[in-house]
């Protein structure tokens, strides 16, 4: 059995992973939380990782019940069949946002490079380095098909 990618409507994927976990799917919607700055205050808010995308992992032939959730779109497709995930990459992805990532050290390396990552949920991947500043490394992982970032927290 796969993870599947679901395209769902834009701002409603928490409440449509919601949905489907209740009718007994196994539904991971990655989460990230940022700070977000009103005029008056700031306040702390889980965003989803990838805007209008939740994973679900279901049977074949049950493929087509998501579709009874209102928010709903569709399976997004790849080389004319619904996307695929392997469980080790979901495994990744949630190591990966509870923020264990390892060490990485960035000197000498330019746009364009290829880094191997050392250390980490990503260890062993090789991604193209695509922006670097002062306190962040960009990286394309085209194995994975995303792009990471890596904070100066976390590199230190």
């Amino acid at each position: 059995m796969f993870w599947y990618v679901l395209y769902v409507k834009p701002k409603s994927e928490k409440k449509v992973a919601k949905q489907l976990e209740d009718l007994g799917f196994n539904v991971y919607c990655p989460l990230i939380t940022t700070i977000k700055q009103w005029s008056d205050r700031k306040k702390k808010v889980e965003l989803p990782l990838i805007s209008s995308c939740i994973f679900i992992k279901v049977e074949e032939k049950e493929r087509n019940d998501v579709f009874h959730v209102p928010g709903v779109v569709r399976y997004l497709f790849y080389l004319g069949e619904p996307a695929k995930v392997r469980d080790h990459e979901i495994t990744i992805l949630r190591d990966y946002l509870k923020g264990t990532v390892g060490a990485l050290e960035i000197e000498d390396i330019k746009p364009g490079d290829t880094y191997l990552i050392p250390e980490g949920p990503f260890k062993g991947k090789e991604g193209i380095v695509n922006e670097i500043s002062t306190n962040r490394l960009q990286l394309v992982l085209k194995s994975l098909g995303m792009k990471i970032t890596v904070t100066k927290e976390e590199i230190h």
